[in-house]
């Protein structure tokens, strides 16, 4: 056999015993919870504080077990929370996380788990960005929130080619959108760009929204994530490049982009999709797929 059963999903034993043992705890019950309508406010912040407890914990052990130094700080008049490794030493280079969860969910310290181990491993400071969540600010001011940061620090300093940018998921695409809107605002191209799983298309285009319709253990586009998408940008704006990365124009240069994506995931076309528009455009770009791997599953090994 090559798949086991696994609740209520296949898993592959192509994966490793850990990936596994992970996949286990996925359950259709926790992937397809309804989201509230776009403009239910209320009902995106009662989600969104409920997540805030659910993960803290979490974060807190991370941070502690790795012996990483987390401030708040305000960048550009943007909060965010400063994420250095233990015995950092400044070198003068610096990376930018912008973290996922739809657009909707999640904070800056509620996602430590993304950016205390990219500290750790790279010794390098990170600004994870505490961006306003939808509906209470659209895409114009969240792409902003991240470039004013992207900004202030070359102002503190750093050089734009010793910055790096990360995300996941809709993090992802909000990390491209903005150095796309940096780029086009004459500041320059930064060092480089990684992108988890990256909603690259909030519209359901692309063949693994359907293909992988039932196969992804995490995600659920009609479920959980069309009245995010709704809620984040209005349709009409729904394939402007700084929202939907993959429409964008990279003739005009773009740094050089990892792609990393699970083959169980429905972003698998986004990803598919966001590396032909980069590759064709002469970019420097990889992609690097992850056997029977979920939706960021970067965050959870």
């Amino acid at each position: 056999m090559n798949s086991i059963a696994g609740g209520d999903f296949y898993i592959p034993t192509t994966m490793s015993a850990e990936a596994q043992a992970a996949a286990r705890m996925f359950t259709l019950t926790l992937r397809d919870t309804q989201t509230p309508l776009p403009t239910d406010i209320e009902g995106w912040e009662k989600i969104w504080a409920f997540r805030e407890d659910y993960f803290k914990d979490m974060n807190r052990e991370i941070v502690k077990t790795l012996g990483t130094s987390v401030k708040e700080i305000k960048m550009g008049g943007v909060p965010a929370l400063d994420v250095r490794p233990k015995a950092w030493k400044d070198n003068r280079k610096a990376i930018i996380y912008t973290h996922g969860g739809g657009y909707t969910f999640n904070s800056a310290a509620s996602t430590l788990i993304g950016s205390a181990p990219v500290a750790d491993a790279t010794g390098l400071r990170v600004i994870s960005v505490d961006y306003t969540v939808a509906p209470k600010a659209k895409w114009r001011e969240v792409t902003n929130q991240v470039s004013s940061v992207i900004k202030a620090l070359v102002e503190e300093g750093y050089n734009l080619k010793d910055i790096a940018i990360y995300g996941e998921s809709a993090g992802g695409a909000l990390a491209v959108g903005s150095v796309l809107k940096a780029r086009d605002e004459g500041l320059g191209l930064m060092g480089a760009v990684v992108l988890w799983s990256p909603w690259a298309d909030i519209t359901d285009t692309g063949d693994t929204y359907t293909t992988l319709k039932g196969a992804d253990p995490v995600l659920n586009y009609e479920k959980t994530l069309r009245h995010a998408a709704d809620a984040y940008a209005d349709p009409a704006d729904q394939r402007h490049p700084y929202v939907s990365p993959v429409y964008g124009d990279y003739t005009k240069g773009f740094p050089p982009t990892l792609i990393q994506v699970g083959t169980a995931e429905i972003f698998l076309s986004n990803a598919v999709r966001q590396y032909q528009v980069m590759d064709q455009a002469g970019i420097s770009v990889k992609l690097d797929p992850y056997e029977g791997m979920w939706q960021a599953f970067q965050k959870s090994n």
